[in-house]
């Protein structure tokens, strides 16, 4: 596959080049730690190929296990890939590692992101493979699937460039999420109907609706204007609509804010300016309060790839929007504290937001970091190489309280590892969905739930609620619920949701 090298000149839209990178090589420096006696971080897991390189992040099951994509590696048959085609694996919080899906090009090539459905069912995209040539994206070897997969059966539900030009779409690459309507909402990176100068293929992106059973329907195709390139996921709001990022595009080329109806209705809401952020690779997160965080990279990528050597206007930012499309920066990081932040954040239960940076600090390959609503950043780790390298995709809190999170490269055989950071947090539940109607069912993820003796919706009981195993109860939303906090009672006490659970 030809590599395009994606330009730094200010204001210039990026290629639509592959998000990828088949080898990364970066020197292995000393590193310190800021942490303090509450604060551990362990390095959990660490890929060999043939399970797996480049893990690409982390989803929790309601088996209470964490699954993920890794973009190489695995044993799947070599069928257009650049040696294997990537794989879908599994980890205990404890982190004992097997893979449950190897892909091998024709059900697709290079998955980027999972999740799990409210029928159980793991759904996810692969950014290359299938069954359309994509010559003109630098790739014979498909321009990427939609798939599903029960225990290690996968299903291919959908191969993008289906329709003429890509209209459809191509290089899907952020996570899917599930609407409240059951269906699931993404982006494709390139393809759609619009043009976008200095592309290497047709397309600047779109946003799609896609049903259970794999049926496409094209959303929206971004035309540059209004944005380019979106590889981050989409999340749906407390309003019903869907909010995004793209990585350029927009009135200064530096990237933009969006949301978007279920029925495809958009809305350009901010457009990046250099001075308050560039080039945001990640998803937003909605708090409480109603407003948006997301990060902006500062920085467009190399072949697909986090190159620390590399200069970009800044080292990236963690902003804020409101309701009212205000962007107003929190932090400006300084190559001390990190940088390049491709990833978007995570909402903690103790209301801060984590991240982490994939490059930068005293090591030049990565931190983690947390960072208060109001501005206030700690760095929680400094990556040295051997407990891994570039950790591009964030962090995931698990109900169990902890964060973790996945390196691209370094580990034991420098083709990346699964790690964790526990900051001594309180165990939560987690609803899927997160909103619903009375008599919706609902599913409630948690650690150490067999004991369960009353769940409440806002103060509300549900009766004939379900533990189906010990991380996961079924539940039915009661007569009387309100928008509020879900809390699930054990004999260790109760556990409340994350966030609050939404009752139209």
């Amino acid at each position: 596959m030809t590599k395009v090298r994606i330009g730094l000149r200010t204001g210039s839209a990026p290629t639509a080049s592959r998000l990828k990178a088949a080898c990364l090589i970066l020197a292995f420096c000393v590193a310190s730690v800021m942490a303090s006696p509450a604060q551990t971080f362990s390095s959990l897991a660490s890929f060999d190929y043939t399970n797996g390189a480049i893990p690409l992040g982390l989803v929790q099951g309601i088996d209470g296990n964490l699954y993920g994509p890794t973009d190489k590696g695995g044993t799947g048959t070599v069928n257009g890939c650049n040696k294997s085609c990537g794989s879908i694996f599994k980890m205990t919080p404890a982190g004992a590692l097997s893979t449950v899906i190897n892909f091998d090009g024709t059900n697709g090539n290079g998955p980027t992101a999972v999740l799990q459905a409210t029928n159980g069912t793991f759904y996810g995209t692969t950014s290359y493979g299938g069954a359309h040539d994509c010559t003109s994206f630098g790739s014979t070897g498909g321009c990427g699937t939609a798939f599903k997969f029960t225990g290690t059966t996968v299903t291919t539900l959908y191969n993008f460039c289906t329709k003429t030009n890509c209209a459809d779409g191509a290089i899907p690459w952020g996570s899917m999420v599930q609407g409240t309507d059951g269906n699931f909402y993404g982006t494709t990176a390139a393809g759609g109907t619009g043009s976008c100068p200095g592309t290497i293929g047709p397309g600047c992106g779109t946003v799609f609706k896609m049903t259970a059973a794999g049926a496409i329907t094209t959303l929206h195709s971004f035309v540059n204007t209004d944005g380019a390139y979106p590889y981050g996921w989409l999340i749906q709001a407390t309003n019903g609509s869907f909010y995004g990022t793209t990585s350029a595009g927009g009135a200064n080329g530096y990237g933009t804010v969006f949301k978007i109806t279920s029925t495809g209705t958009f809305t350009s809401l901010h457009s990046f300016t250099s001075s308050d952020g560039a080039y945001p690779f990640g998803g937003l997160v909605q708090a409480a309060n109603g407003n948006f965080y997301g990060t902006t990279s500062e920085l467009l990528l190399n072949q697909g790839a986090p190159d620390c050597s590399l200069t970009g206007i800044g080292y990236g930012t963690v902003f804020q929007m409101t309701a009212a499309n205000k962007v107003t920066t929190l932090h400006s990081f300084a190559n001390s504290d990190g940088a390049y932040p491709y990833t978007g954040l995570t909402l903690g239960t103790d209301g801060n937001f984590y991240g982490s940076t994939a490059c930068g600090a005293t090591s030049n390959v990565g931190t983690a970091f947390s960072i208060t609503p109001g501005g206030t950043v700690k760095t929680l780790h400094i990556f040295a190489g051997s407990d891994g390298t570039v950790p591009f995709s964030g962090l995931m809190q698990d109900t169990n309280g902890t964060f973790y999170g996945t390196t691209v490269v370094g580990g034991t055989d420098n083709d990346g590892t699964v790690f964790s950071v526990s900051l001594s947090l309180a165990p939560f539940v987690e609803t899927r969905p997160t909103s619903g109607k009375v008599g919706a069912t609902v599913y409630i993820l948690g650690t150490n739930l067999t004991s369960a003796t009353s769940v409440t919706f806002n103060g509300v009981a549900a009766t004939g609620f379900k533990v189906v195993s010990s991380s996961e109860i079924k539940a039915t939303v009661p007569t009387g619920a309100t928008t509020g906090t879900v809390a699930v009672t054990t004999s260790a006490g109760t556990l409340k949701s994350n966030i609050a659970f939404r009752v139209p």
